[in-house]
């Protein structure tokens, strides 16, 4: 097709959860679509991320589509929280069961996209020299897509295999008789550690910070509890559309600081044991208060001390820097305790910083270390990495990099003001990453799905976000984190683990229900704040 223009009524870029469900509900409302993704199948970050251990941390039962009560019916997931492979297989049946690949270009990224101001269409180029021409394009590039730059001196003079976490191999990686160095300790890295180490010769952990992580106590679904909750679907689908996080888990029944000390260990106690993120959630103040986040952290050390053997080890694994929960909370199987393993050693690089990357391992500035694998658990660049890797030219030729250069925002955080017709999916500003990411997905592919289908009907041309209401949702976002604890982290939250990144808090922490609630309202007002322009093409 090089040469030529591939005319869509909507260009999707990503197919991922909320890509592939937006060719489904496009699909079905009539539009002419064209998916493109950079991946050989769908799932997103499910088919990039297949390092050891990765695995959802929301339970499975409730990070999936709920849009067919057909397919939540018929599928049956094994565990409790589900590993990468069984949630890749269920994205694989996902598009089987609603044919979705023949909408769906892969192997191919979009490298620019351009506003044509005069036919109010998006003109789309792929790194194939491909061209569309669509009349809406939807960013479904995912928040957690595209793997922050490591810029370590010497990096290139390793002489062992490297290996990033974001970006495994499609055949996996033996670490049998291997001495391997693993950099990060985040959510990847927490998973990775314990089944490299059952593996490795030896494994060392290099630690910048420490981060609170909380058991999944997962195991596998009886068949009793998988029927019992299907035969339940509807209230707890219900249940997780009216919660704050989007799930079905029990969530903020309790005030710490209304609890006597005993109590309010026993209801520790019992979140631990439940597992997951109930200790953040089961909690009216955990996040509001710093005595409370401080009495719910101070469990956590507990429980660290309690399992890692060497006290000094226990200590460094101890957050100190940040509230618990102000970087997304770490749901772990057997972390802590590979720490009492006798092939693992863990190191501060906080308090002694990686100087290079030598061939045979690294140097920090007291001592070397060496190892013959490199693994990077290095993180993301959150909410904006796949969006700033396209050139996205907008009205009057503003670039998007140019509109974010402050900061990235966006209305709801679907739309950019200057960039019309074009809409994220969980973009910056929507509660996403502080909520059940599928479910959002979901709602934010409804939600502008029906936008488009309206301004088809009254004939509507363009859809932009009015600069005012823009600005007026990013101090919201930003006035609503301030009122909690969630800004007191140099997190990912704002952007923090990115050299050079504008910090401004990436995320709406009011809610899932409280988003969904203004979501509903700007919609009866007839969009509010949006900018809705007939017959523009004209």
């Amino acid at each position: 097709m090089v040469g030529q223009v591939r005319e869509v009524d909507v260009l999707i870029v990503g197919a991922g959860f909320a890509g592939m469900y937006a060719i489904h509900r496009l699909r079905g409302l009539g539009f002419s679509i064209r998916a493109i993704e950079k991946g050989d199948d769908v799932g997103g970050t499910w088919y990039w991320n297949r390092y050891p251990g990765a695995r959802c941390d929301i339970e499975s039962m409730s990070y999936s589509y709920s849009f067919s009560d057909e397919l939540q019916q018929e599928w049956r997931w094994s565990h409790r929280y589900a590993t990468q492979p069984e949630i890749l297989r269920y994205a694989r049946h996902v598009a089987d069961k609603f044919d979705l690949r023949r909408d769906i270009q892969f192997g191919t990224q979009v490298t620019d996209a351009t506003y044509d101001e005069s036919a109010a269409k998006w003109a789309v180029t792929t790194d194939r020299g491909e061209r569309f021409l669509a009349r809406f394009l939807i960013m479904a590039t995912g928040c957690l897509s595209v793997p922050k730059k490591v810029d370590v001196p010497g990096l290139d003079s390793f002489a062992g295999d490297v290996f990033h976490t974001a970006d495994w191999p499609r055949e996996g990686v033996d670490f049998t008789g291997r001495r391997v160095g693993i950099i990060g300790t985040g959510s990847s890295g927490i998973q990775s550690i314990p089944l490299i180490a059952q593996a490795a010769e030896y494994l060392t952990v290099f630690q910048r910070t420490a981060n609170f992580s909380v058991p999944a106590w997962n195991a596998p679904m009886s068949d009793d509890k998988v029927a019992a909750m299907k035969r339940d679907y509807a209230s707890l689908r219900r249940k997780s559309r009216n919660s704050y996080a989007g799930d079905y888990a029990e969530e903020a029944i309790l005030t710490i600081m209304d609890l006597s000390p005993e109590d309010r260990e026993a209801a520790f106690e019992k979140c631990w044991q439940q597992g997951g993120f109930n200790i953040q959630y089961f909690f009216t103040d955990v996040m509001e208060s710093a005595e409370a986040n401080r009495l719910a952290a101070d469990f956590v050390r507990r429980k660290i001390r309690a399992t890692v053997r060497d006290p000094k080890v226990a200590e460094l694994l101890c957050p100190r820097d940040h509230p618990l929960g102000a970087k997304r909370l770490c749901v772990d199987t057997g972390y802590y305790e590979t720490y009492n393993r006798d092939n693992v050693t863990l190191v501060d690089i906080h308090g002694d910083p990686i100087q290079s990357i030598t061939p045979d391992g690294l140097k920090t500035g007291k001592a070397s270390y060496s190892f013959d694998t490199l693994v990077l658990a290095t993180g993301f660049d959150a909410f904006t990495g796949a969006l700033q890797r396209i050139e996205i030219t907008g009205r009057q030729g503003r670039k998007l990099s140019a509109a974010w250069a402050d900061g990235a925002t966006a209305y709801l955080g679907m739309a950019v003001a200057g960039f019309p017709n074009m809409f994220i999916v969980t973009g910056p500003g929507s509660p996403s990453v502080l909520a059940n990411v599928l479910l959002a997905g979901e709602q934010h592919v409804e939600w502008i799905s029906t936008l488009i289908d309206h301004a088809r009907a009254q004939q509507i041309g363009e859809i932009e976000a009015e600069p005012a209401a823009q600005e007026g949702w990013a101090r919201q976002v930003w006035q609503d984190a301030d009122r909690t604890l969630y800004p007191r982290a140099q997190s990912w939250y704002i952007g923090a683990n990115v050299p050079g990144k504008p910090h401004v808090f990436l995320a709406y922490v009011a809610g899932f229900k409280a988003y969904c609630d203004q979501c509903d309202e700007i919609a009866r007002q007839g969009y509010a704040g949006f900018r809705l322009r007939m017959n523009a093409a004209a």
